[in-house]
Order: C-alpha cells, then structure tokens, then sequence
C-alpha cells in the first residue's frame, strides 16, 4: 500500500481493481476543508486517460509491473509474435494491443514487454527509431521564410512531416512518443 501523499510521475498504482500510471499529480490545500490530491492517472490495460481525486493520505494499492527484454519476429494477420531474449519463449500480440506502437516496430526490433502478474499489459518501444523513407516528393525551393516541411512516408507506413532536403532512401531518426521527425540517422 502506498499514500498517495507519496505519488510520483511515472508511479504505477492499483485503483478499483485496474493497474495505471500516474501521469501528473497536484496537491491542493484549500483554505477551508480537507487538503486531497487531484491526479491524472493512465490505464494500462486500455490507454484510456482519468482524472481522479483523492483524499489527502488516502492509501492505495501499489503495482509491481515487471518489464522484461523481448525481440520482435514477425507478423501473421492480426497476431504479432515475440521472443523473450533470456528464455527463448515465444507469445503472442493481437494488433489491437499494439496499435500506435506498429507505426515504429520493424522485424528483429528489441523492446521492452510490461506485465503484470502474468497479464501482458503492452510494449515500450524505445524514445526513438531509425526508419527509412519509401516514398516523398521532391523537395523544391520555393518562396518559403523559414522551416518548409514536406510529407514522408517510412517503412512502417507512417507519415512524417520532414524537411524539404530529405530523400528516399534517406534514413530517420523517429521520436516514438510523438511520432515526429528528430534528425537523419
């Protein structure tokens, strides 16, 4: 159990028989009543984004989530397959629970796997990628101030906006939090 005097970003608690991620937290004194704590709290299991409030030392569960190495093999239809890098084992992920981390994830990709008390809750994909651009138009001068962008499509099928002096064939370095173009790789 833990107070949630003692929440902190990134903290993963138990609340109503669901695992979150406390994404942002405040504590608020009002001059009259009870002090509490007003929280932005993310679902693992479903992505879904709360606002809850709590009383001041209220105490909650706490979440141990193990994260374990894993390499991605392939796809069949809707199944994604990993392996885990220590045991060997392979498993399985329906493209639903993968569905923003499939604009980044590329054959033989090392990630990260969450689980929680043997539930697969999702995959951490690292803060960026190298991806390579298939498809985008020339790039043209033109009467632009400052920063052109043009659009870009990579590998995984995400588009990009990027640069006019990007080509195809040129590879990128892909922020995966926000999906935005970094820098050439």
């Amino acid at each position: 159990m833990i107070s949630v005097n003692d929440f902190k970003t990134g903290l993963t608690v138990q609340v109503d028989n669901d695992i979150f991620t406390v994404l942002d937290f405040q504590h608020v004194k009002p001059g009259k009543g009870a002090a509490f704590v007003r929280s932005k709290l993310k679902n693992l299991r479903n992505g879904n984004v709360v606002e809850k409030t709590f009383r001041a030392g209220e105490t909650i569960g706490r979440a141990q989530i193990e994260n374990r190495a894993v390499q991605y093999l392939y796809n069949s239809g809707s199944e994604y397959t990993f392996m885990d890098n220590e045991t060997f084992d392979q498993f399985n992920l329906d493209k639903s629970q993968l569905e923003w981390e499939l604009n980044f994830l590329k054959e033989n990709m090392n990630v990260n796997i969450s689980s929680y008390q043997g539930e697969i809750l999702g995959i951490q994909m690292p803060n960026s990628v190298d991806l390579k651009v298939i498809e985008t138009e020339p790039g043209v001068k033109g009467n632009t101030a400052q920063g052109a962008t043009k659009s870009a499509k990579v590998e995984t099928g995400l588009n990009v906006q990027v640069p006019l002096f990007i080509n195809e064939g040129d590879v990128l370095l892909i922020d995966t939090r926000e999906g935005k173009y970094i820098s050439r790789a």
